[in-house]
């Protein structure tokens, strides 16, 4: 197989070539702290000061299985280079930790671990990559020498692409998925972590369905809204005059997010886990980053090659061209043209056939029955155990999986923190900044997010250009709150909240508040309210300067006024649409609903008499006070006494809409 290689990397062939490891290195370690997401304070470390005594005995020795394999393997290695001496060496069997040669298949350990999370692949990703510690290959365009245990990069906490693969595609495997790890190649972004080019994951907007349009030919067209042509003409003008610097402003732009050009494209090594479908109803094949724990299809440009895949029974070579990316790929690992298995399964033919060598042969033609049964070994070669200890992850090293207290990764115009929970007392668990420029120094948008609080707060957003600050809160909340948003948590500075309102008495769903008025909107109510809204008049200067506290100096009510839905089961002329209370000026106004074939409303109106001093409990009726217009109603609807007993309900319901309104202002 050709590594994907442009026509710019074909030019620098030679330089690349010309190269040595020390140059590479430092070719690849040079990039600025903010374009990699290796955290700047954690210091190096050192792989050959740690600790192996401890180890199983299996980390230090090959058994005779082991050792048998890695034989076969060593001939398969033979045959491949003979037959395509142009390919790169391939990942076969490294040394572990303690310099012991392995094979890579048997450095799998497939394991499920008591976690509900980790039983789906979105899970095991995020675990490994939140884990872990990226560690950049010693040379971009070389596998590693070593291959240590996963037990061992836990442990540490930190390693290159291979060992975060290794480890991923061992709790994928124990969780039931067909995962395999791959080495291959890939851009200069994936394999140094930069994901400053990219846009977060937070930030994405879900994909539109497109709605369908009307096949009905017989529709009505409306025309289009006329437009003056002088106006078009003077906006195109206007246009051109301001296009050339918006145009270089654009360019501009462009040249400072482009990234550089790449003198090692194609060449890096990288590894990945490719998970196929079939098991636990994977729909379709996809690849996982095992550095950042994001999927992607198996056609994304980030991935530029394929050299081999493994899982814990087997090790294929891939033999397709790989000029285009992995996109035209195929991963069908029964197809002995696409993929040389490296030990045969059944009795499929293979173009690389692993045997013995010659030297070996004479030991089995003195048996030609025992020689036929070891060559029948050999096509079905069994895979020896891992070697691996079993992978154990406590409960504790589980909730908190970042080692250095926190996890900070860099996008493009934004900054995404992660701690474990209870790390912070607020309970803050992730922070997603927003910013206006390339270089993070403007604020725009703030998001977080909160676990384990005891006031169900999940998510909080604060626009930073508005000092808008908005608290979402889970079911549960003491006053059933859903949403709040607010400048200021001081009283009468404009909030608006709301609620989950299936759970409530009242049926509140939100409620908007400020100094001067307070709307409530109601659903799904028995008397079918949907909007409330009252008027307050300014507090009393003497009382607000003695120091008193808001609840002491309430708010005086000017007017309350509610709106209600239409009641079918009611007379149109009997069913409130609209009522009004001035309480200052002692004024009650009703307005009804509507018939289909009415056009003026029916009203009736309650004013105070003038040069009567009004009492609390006497309601004095008269025709200077009540006015009432029914035009559609019938005759019993119009004698005094209806008029009476309304004015005494509409009183006593207007005692208790204020005290709702005072407790509504101190639910706020």
């Amino acid at each position: 197989m050709e590594v994907l290689e442009e026509e710019e990397v074909e030019q620098t062939a030679e330089d690349v070539n010309s190269l040595s490891i020390d140059d590479l290195e430092d070719t690849d370690t040079d990039l600025p702290v903010d374009e990699v997401s290796v955290p700047s304070d954690v210091p190096e470390f050192d792989w050959s000061s740690i600790d192996t005594s401890q180890l199983p005995s299996s980390y230090k020795t090959n058994s005779q299985k082991e050792k048998e394999l890695l034989h076969l393997a060593d001939h398969f290695l033979q045959q491949y280079t003979h037959l395509c001496p142009d390919r790169k060496p391939l990942f076969v069997h490294p040394v572990n930790e303690c310099g012991v040669e392995k094979f890579v298949s048997t450095t799998l350990r497939p394991t499920l671990l008591p976690y509900p999370e980790l039983y789906y692949w979105s899970g095991c990703a995020s675990f490994v990559s939140d884990y872990l510690i990226m560690e950049p290959l010693k040379c971009p365009i070389t596998p590693p020498s070593s291959l240590y245990s996963p037990t061992t990069i836990l442990k540490y906490q930190r390693g290159n692409c291979f060992d975060f693969a290794v480890l991923l595609c061992s709790l994928l495997i124990g969780a039931g998925y067909d995962a395999y790890c791959v080495h291959g190649y890939g851009t200069q972004e994936m394999c140094s972590l930069d994901q400053t080019q990219e846009l977060c994951p937070l930030l994405r907007k879900p994909q539109e369905v497109p709605k369908e349009m009307n096949p009905n030919k017989y529709r009505i067209k409306y025309p289009l809204e006329p437009q003056s042509k002088f106006e078009l003409q003077q906006k195109a003008k206007k246009e051109e005059e301001t296009e050339p610097a918006q145009k270089e402003e654009r360019e501009e732009e462009v040249e400072v997010e482009k990234p550089k050009r790449d003198p090692l494209h194609g060449l890096r090594v990288h590894a990945w886990v490719l998970v196929l479908s079939g098991k636990r109803k994977v729909p379709e094949t996809f690849f996982i980053n095992p550095f950042t724990g994001n999927s992607h299809s198996t056609t994304d440009e980030c991935f530029l090659g394929i050299e081999s895949i493994w899982n814990h029974r087997n090790y294929w070579v891939n033999m397709q061209d790989c000029r285009k990316g992995c996109k035209d790929l195929s991963f069908d690992l029964s197809d002995a043209v696409s993929w040389e298995v490296m030990f045969a399964e059944s009795n499929k033919p293979s173009q690389l056939v692993t045997e013995l060598p010659k030297g070996d042969m004479d030991d089995m033609v003195s048996d030609p029955n025992n020689a036929l049964e070891e060559e029948e070994g050999d096509m079905s070669f069994e895979m020896p155990l891992s070697w691996v200890a079993r992978i154990r992850v406590s409960c504790r090293e589980f909730e908190n999986p970042y080692s250095q207290g926190r996890k900070v990764i860099l996008y493009n115009k934004s900054k995404l923190e992660k701690w474990a929970p209870y790390a912070n007392g607020n309970g803050l668990v992730e922070r997603l900044t927003v910013y206006a420029d390339l270089h993070r120094t403007e604020e725009v948008e703030v998001r977080e997010w909160f676990k384990h609080r005891a006031d169900l707060l999940y998510m909080r957003e604060v626009n930073k250009q508005t000092q808008l600050t908005t608290d979402y809160f889970r079911p549960g909340h003491p006053l059933l709150l859903k949403a709040h948003s607010y400048t200021s948590l001081e009283p009468e500075t404009g909030h608006t909240m709301e609620f989950y309102h299936t759970a409530r008495v009242d049926d509140l769903w939100k409620r908007v508040e400020n100094a001067a008025e307070m709307t409530e909107y109601f659903v799904g109510r028995a008397d079918r309210l949907h909007t409330r809204h009252i008027e307050f008049g300014e507090r009393d200067k003497k009382m607000g300067m003695a120091g008193t506290r808001t609840d002491a100096n309430p708010r005086p009510i000017v007017q309350i006024k509610e709106c209600f839905h239409r009641n079918p089961e009611k007379p149109a002329d009997e069913d409130v649409e609209e009522r009004i209370f001035m309480v200052i000026d002692d004024v009650i106004q009703l307005k009804y609903h509507l018939e289909v074939h009415d056009t003026i409303a029916s009203k009736v109106v309650f004013s105070r008499v003038i040069g009567r001093e009004r009492r609390e409990e006497e309601i004095f009726l008269s025709r200077e006070n009540s006015v009432k217009y029914q035009p559609w109603s019938s005759e019993k609807h119009k004698n005094v006494l209806h008029l009476y007993e309304l004015l005494w309900e509409l009183r006593d319901e207007q005692k208790e809409l204020k005290q709702q309104v005072r407790d509504s202002e101190a639910e706020v």
